[in-house]
């Protein structure tokens, strides 16, 4: 691993998504990347997802921000990488989760976006 010379690394460390209800989110993500899910390592208010890769996502409930008031973002801020866009959009909707945007496809690119329960907007992408 290299020592970055910059003061401010050039790379994304973690994604912080914001959500009601840690424990509920928790085991939709898990639902939703098809991964195990021990309910004993979820807390509020940040839950780390046991990511691929060195980004982490982390969903943080605010339980500790009595001020805080959930207004997810109409956009989707980062995106989920997949094999195959029509499993995958198939998938989604057997979870329920509205679709915000249909399949677009491109030459070697295709993406869809769509909410998670606490209607943060996700995009799955290939390529």
């Amino acid at each position: 691993m290299s020592i970055s010379t910059h003061l401010i690394a050039p790379r994304l460390n973690a994604v912080f998504l914001h959500v009601q209800d840690v424990k509920r989110a928790a085991a939709w993500y898990h639902q939703l990347l098809q991964l195990p899910l021990d309910v004993s390592r979820v807390s509020s208010p940040v839950y780390n997802l046991p990511l691929e890769g060195p980004t982490s996502l982390t969903l943080d409930d605010h339980s500790n921000d009595a001020t805080y008031q959930h207004h997810p973002s109409p956009h989707a801020l980062f995106n989920f990488y997949t094999t195959d866009i029509d499993a995958s959009y198939q998938f989604v909707l057997s979870l329920q989760a509205p679709i915000i945007r249909d399949i677009e496809r491109f030459d070697d690119f295709a993406y869809f976006t769509f909410a998670d329960p606490d209607g943060n907007v996700l995009m799955l992408c290939t390529g």
